[in-house]
């Protein structure tokens, strides 16, 4: 999903060391140091609600601690020195855990190794607390994916090799639940185009009673593999990647369950139409029945089935349908009242609310409404009656904590109305932790009681925010300006230090802009605020502006884009540099534009629609042509090429190569599976056609976010002596 891929431009540096006695920013200091690191607690909750576990490293090893939420007092419970597996003198380096139903067992992955964006596969143990020994869950080749214990805390299920397996601990052994998978098939995980675009890789369930398992089952022959070509030996290699372009052929996709004891399969009969997604499933709330989401090609109508795993035979309880697309992001079906009722969120009434539904797919109640929207729903607290959200209600650029009764009666707000607040809710509802922050200003952590009253802080960032302060950084201003047809658009500036109103400085745009998207909010912007900053300190106005077509502001304004991407959010970047350039302290010959994936696209489509307006323009890894991209994310939006074939031409900037006037840098790395090299190579091709003069910058092998501090300080070292040079 290009409005998620910006990696290389987010990433904190984790830890943290002491600031200069003259602090200055640097780009090795942002990108290439622990110099602005942020020190945050990764909270895990415990099921008891009144303690959290976190993990602390040193030496190489992992110790996990239990903390006391309210006291913060702390109990070992595994040593990282102790997790020797036998045969072996060797501790196993603790990753990512997960403890058994009854808190006996710990499930660990270690030695992980990322395959795509959100995919990885590593070596799976379980550590007994009672007998403090270390289980590996297979003995045979080959790494695993997505382990679960089971409900009983007998077995691990994982995937292996696109196979369900299941190990039992006692016995020592492990059986196939699936024998088919492979090149094509693929069983229990997912994809390219669903983990990219769905963000669905785990792809197995286990029933609450641990008799089955459902599953996701891809039949991708019908996909040709995409390669990228990895040069760096001396005869390159091709990585294959089974990558469904717009317009065609997608995986084809069941939903089985595998019954444990005999072997078993029952499909779930989800319909004859094949042009179909089957974006989410689980079980309802019972060990007979699941549910699933079926969304047609288009994206604009879901149906929400319920389907016995016995029979397979489906029924739909409920639909939702939109004259544009269907946002599924929300992602929020809970259920509730012992599976009798559910929550949804949905944009049926033109804003993102909460529904409230009776099993049978009957509406109960709508249990928010308004002209604002719900941004994200962190749970239902049945035993006091609310559900707890944040929602646009005091305006898009904030992020308010609420809740509401689920009556639909007694809306209230938790937290303050500005800022951004991001929540962690203990199980039972009794406590959450708050990470605040605002424009400028680094996040704290505080623990709350669940009517919002502060506990403790957890983390107040002191290394961070006094760095931060001691630069004397002018803080981002939010205003208003106008887009291509007189609507507001949000926006934030950040002047130079010794900002004089009656001199001039140039300005540099950063834009995103994609669907639902937002780059204006009032929120901590890590290293990327902290460039812009640097560029600020060297004499650059710079400013963001959010265009029609992105987020918090309701469905007409974000959907308007709809089957001509690129349109109106380009007018509007233009309009947007126009008014700037109208301002009496900015140099209208001295206005550039940078964004990345979906911003580059809108960097590179506004320079080339700009008439002169830019001067220059950073396009990072830009999609050049809708028809390059994926099936799953370009036909939500523009539906497929055969369909819609103006508008595919329309908003494809290579197909305006021709007038470019100004400085264009396109950076992309050859190793990117998202937006391949192939749109940059195209772009390059119609500016050379057009006997255009630009810059480019290959980064070799590296995907579509840049990985590494070198990595880092290179790109951001080279981008900012473009702009000195040609802006």
């Amino acid at each position: 999903m290009i409005r998620r891929s910006l990696v290389v431009l987010s990433a904190l540096v984790i830890a943290s060391t002491s600031m200069a006695q003259e602090p200055e920013l640097s780009i090795q200091g942002i990108y290439g140091s622990n110099e602005f690191g942020s020190q945050l607690v990764a909270v895990n909750w415990m099921d008891d609600g009144r303690s959290f576990t976190v993990v602390e490293r040193e030496d190489g090893l992992a110790d996990l601690f239990r903390v006391d939420a309210v006291s913060g007092e702390r109990e070992l419970l595994v040593s990282g020195a102790d997790l020797v597996p036998s045969g072996s003198d060797t501790p196993i380096r603790l990753g990512s855990y997960r403890f058994s139903a009854d808190g006996s067992k710990l499930l660990i992955m270690t030695d992980a190794q990322r395959i795509w964006r959100r995919s990885s596969a590593g070596t799976f143990y379980v550590w007994d607390f009672d007998t403090k020994t270390l289980t590996p869950v297979s003995l045979q080749p080959g790494l695993q994916q997505y382990a679960k214990l089971s409900p009983d805390n007998r077995r691990v299920a994982f995937v292996r090799d696109n196979n369900i397996y299941l190990s039992d601990l006692a016995a020592g052994d492990e059986i196939a639940l699936t024998t088919d998978g492979g090149g094509d098939i693929i069983n229990g995980t997912t994809d390219w185009v669903y983990e990219e675009e769905l963000s669905l890789v785990d792809g197995f369930r286990w029933s609450p009673d641990g008799a089955r398992i459902a599953f996701w089952r891809f039949d991708q022959s019908a996909i040709p593999s995409f390669y990228l070509s990895d040069q760096m030996s001396l005869y390159p290699d091709q990585v294959p990647v089974r990558y469904p372009k717009a317009g065609t052929e997608n995986s084809k996709v069941r939903l089985g369950v595998v019954e444990i004891e005999s072997g078993s399969t029952t499909w779930i009969d989800t319909g004859s139409d094949q042009e179909y997604y089957l974006a989410r499933m689980d079980f309802a709330d019972s060990p007979h029945e699941i549910w699933l989401q079926r969304l047609n090609r288009h994206q604009n109508r879901m149906d929400l089935m319920l389907a016995d795993v016995r029979s397979g035979a489906a029924r739909t309880i409920m639909t939702d349908t939109d004259e544009a697309w269907l946002d599924i992001d929300f992602n929020d079906l809970i259920w509730i009242d012992d599976g009798r009722k559910f929550s949804y969120t949905s944009e049926r009434d033109g804003y993102a609310h909460i529904y409230l539904f009776n099993r049978d797919g009957t509406l109960d109640r709508q249990l928010t409404r308004g002209e604002w929207e719900v941004l994200g729903v962190y749970g239902v607290d049945e035993e006091r009656g609310y559900v707890y959200f944040t929602a646009s209600t005091e305006g898009p650029l904030y992020r308010p904590l609420y809740r509401v009764g689920l009556d639909g009666d007694g809306l209230e707000r938790l937290s303050g109305a500005t800022g951004s607040h991001r929540v962690s809710f203990d199980p039972t509802f009794t406590y959450y932790v708050d990470t605040y922050s605002e424009a400028g200003i680094p996040p704290t952590q505080t623990l709350r009681t669940a009517d919002g009253d502060p506990v403790r802080t957890l983390a107040d960032n002191s290394e961070l925010m006094s760095g931060v302060e001691a630069l004397n950084l002018a803080r981002p201003e939010f205003i208003t300006v106008p887009a291509a047809d007189g609507t507001d658009l949000n926006a934030w500036i950040i002047k130079p230090p010794s900002f004089d109103p009656s001199q001039t400085y140039p300005l540099l745009m950063y834009v995103y802009g994609g669907p639902g998207s937002q780059t204006v909010n009032d929120s901590w912007g890590g290293s990327r605020y902290l460039w812009h900053q640097l560029l600020a300190s060297k004499g650059y106005i710079v400013a963001s502006v959010d265009n029609r077509g992105t987020g918090a502001r309701g469905a007409k304004f974000k959907k308007v884009t709809y089957l001509n991407l690129g349109k109106y959010e380009v007018a509007d970047q233009i309009a947007a540099a126009t008014h700037f350039a109208s301002l009496p302290y900015v140099d209208a010959e001295r206005i550039g534009i940078w964004g990345w994936s979906y911003g580059g696209y809108m960097a590179s489509f506004s320079i080339l629609k700009g008439h002169g307006v830019f001067k220059a323009a950073i396009a990072g890894a830009p999609v050049t042509d809708w028809r390059l991209y994926d099936t799953i994310y370009t036909e939500r939006y523009m539906r497929t090429p055969q369909e819609n074939p103006d508008g595919y031409a329309e908003s494809a900037p290579q197909a305006f190569a021709d007038l470019l006037e100004g400085n264009l840098l396109i950076v992309h790395g050859t190793g990117d599976d998202n937006v391949h090299p192939q749109n940059t190579y195209q772009l390059v091709e119609e500016l050379i056609q057009a006997n255009k003069q630009f810059q480019l910058r290959l980064y070799p092998n590296q995907p579509h976010g840049f990985r590494g501090t070198v990595r880092r300080v290179n790109l951001y070292t080279m981008m900012t002596n473009f702009l000195l040079e040609n802006l």
